[in-house]
């Protein structure tokens, strides 16, 4: 990690920290101090009247970085200027989510924020250099996306109560393959099996799609990695996906049920994807880029891009998204811990 402060764990904001200070600015304003004409100018000026810089905390072809192009082409049709995207992928996300946390609050800098940078790595890393709360400020949360139960067509099981019943007769002979220490589909088969009681043996690899070519070539038995990349192999036969992890069916697969609906009540877990900007950003350019953030995700090229790789407009508020991060933190918190995930 490149600066190990003691940003531990995230903290709600304390009451009145920012509105204070705002408010302290206006009371010196109106108590007679004259803003620069440097200030003035700035405030008065268009927004934004310069290419956006679009931190992208993944490597060049990953699922979140199709994502984040997929709604930057729309991004920069609605807000008039190019969108550029910048990959700092490493570390777990945690090198790109570094670079936005310390980046200008001009409201130039977008931060494509998600599950794995803001609520599973800062829980699993002690000491990371940023914290998701007070570094940041939401914009919207835009979309989640969902994993798939996807089994190799040679394991004896079309659905999740014989999946149960298998891993009950077998403890531990299952072979679970994910993408990696502490990544959502690993994560996902631990909920499953704290939910269910079964046991099965995790199998981690370097990245999603070497994860898929493992269950592909017989090492493992299953997977539960996101739709997008499994859909595609199933259609073909390659593998049998019985379920998925969202609470209601998916509108790109509407006959694969639920978990929650085959046998597991009350079961959901999904990653997610979000924009954010630095802490600090003027709230008048918060709400600016909100606005503009809810009218890409609308278009029907981005949702039809949604649907394609079983993922849900959420499209939320910036005070929705704050509360919504906070909880996920929370949530991953308790499940890492129980499953004794270390980095």
């Amino acid at each position: 990690m490149h600066d190990q402060r003691s940003r531990h764990r995230p903290r709600a904001p304390q009451a009145g920290g920012r509105a204070t200070g705002r408010l302290a600015c206006t009371v010196l304003l109106l108590a007679g101090g004259a803003l620069p004409s440097a200030a003035i100018a700035q405030a008065s000026a268009p927004f934004p009247a310069k290419p956006l810089r679009f931190i992208v905390p993944w490597t060049p072809g990953s699922g979140t970085d199709l994502w984040s192009r997929a709604f930057a082409a729309r991004l920069q049709e609605v807000i008039g200027q190019s969108v550029v995207i910048d990959n700092r992928g490493g570390a777990g996300t945690v090198i790109g989510t570094e670079i936005a946390a310390r980046a200008p609050a001009d409201g130039y800098t977008i931060y494509v924020g998600g599950s794995v940078s803001l609520a599973i790595s800062p829980a699993i890393y002690p000491k990371v250099s940023y914290d998701p709360v007070r570094d940041f400020a939401p914009v919207s949360l835009v979309s989640r996306f969902y994993n798939a139960l996807a089994v190799h067509p040679s394991l004896p099981v079309k659905n999740v109560k014989e999946l149960i019943a298998l891993s009950r007769k077998q403890p531990g002979a299952l072979m679970m393959a994910s993408a990696g220490n502490g990544s959502t589909s690993h994560l996902v088969g631990e909920l499953f099996m704290s939910m269910t009681g079964v046991k099965w043996t995790h199998v981690p690899y370097k990245g999603g799609g070497q994860s898929v070519a493992g269950v592909l070539g017989g090492e493992s038995h299953f997977t539960m990695s996101p739709v997008v990349a499994t859909a595609a192999l199933a259609r073909s036969g390659k593998l049998r996906v019985i379920a998925v992890s969202s609470a209601q069916r998916l509108p790109g697969l509407p006959e694969v049920p639920t978990i929650a609906e085959s046998g597991v009540p009350g079961f959901e877990y999904g990653g997610w994807n979000g924009i954010l900007v630095p802490a600090g950003t003027p709230s008048e350019l918060v709400t600016r880029l909100h606005g503009a953030t809810v009218r890409a995700a609308n278009t029907p090229e981005f949702r039809e891009a949604l649907d394609t790789d079983g993922s849900v407009l959420v499209a939320s508020t910036p005070e929705q998204f704050g509360t919504f991060i906070r909880n996920e933190y929370e949530r991953h918190l308790k499940l890492i811990r129980a499953a004794g995930i270390k980095p």
